[in-house]
């Protein structure tokens, strides 16, 4: 049986991204952004949101240096 899953994007707040099976619970400290879809589906939404792989907290660091 090779049944495809749906995902949710999933987002924490040093803005780092990953998919998520939709009927797993979403672990703490990461919430969903954008619409369930497939894995590859969602793999594009993250390639085309995440330009800049750095946690925002290492951003936030080095802009005001």
């Amino acid at each position: 049986m090779n049944a495809e899953f749906t995902y949710n994007v999933v987002v924490n707040d040093e803005e780092q991204y990953s998919i998520w099976p939709e009927h797993k619970v979403i672990p703490k400290g990461w919430k969903i952004v954008g619409s369930p879809g497939t894995k590859s589906e969602c793999l594009d939404f993250i390639n085309e949101e995440w330009v800049d792989m750095r946690p925002l907290s290492l951003r936030k660091k080095l802009s005001k240096e």
